[in-house]
């Protein structure tokens, strides 16, 4: 019997130290890297309550992925790092789902989606979509 089958649960539980919901701020950060970001403009792309905001921002600091300086969020070379992955990330998504689903394509697929593919599969569907 094949022991390499888990529960999707135990799939995220065993990820790295990032969660998706950080995943997501570290993405939206660097698109917006070009703009004074604060808590308060993060909260507005987000959707999210500033409070909530807030919170995850603290995460980020201890983590060593963004600076606050003046209420202005920045990304650290390791939250550059990782935003600059994210963001490319998503575009591939983006454009595969975009070429598969045509007139059918959801934003949301890909939201939902990109926190699941890894770095080989990744490669494979940017392949796949230059081809």
């Amino acid at each position: 019997m094949n022991n390499d089958f888990y529960t999707l649960t135990t799939y995220i539980h065993n990820q790295n130290k990032i969660t998706y919901p950080m995943e997501d701020y570290l993405e939206m950060i660097y698109r917006k890297k070009e703009e004074k970001i604060t808590i308060t403009s993060l909260s507005k792309n987000l959707n999210i309550k500033k409070s909530s905001c807030s919170k995850m921002i603290s995460k980020l600091k201890n983590l060593n992925l963004i600076n606050i300086n003046k209420n202005h969020i920045t990304l650290t070379k390791e939250g550059i790092k990782i935003g600059t992955y994210l963001y490319h990330r998503h575009q591939i998504i983006e454009m595969f789902l975009k070429q598969l689903n045509r007139e059918n394509f959801k934003l949301e697929q890909v939201e939902k989606l990109e926190h699941f593919i890894d770095e080989i599969t990744l490669l494979n569907i940017e392949k796949n979509i230059l081809e």
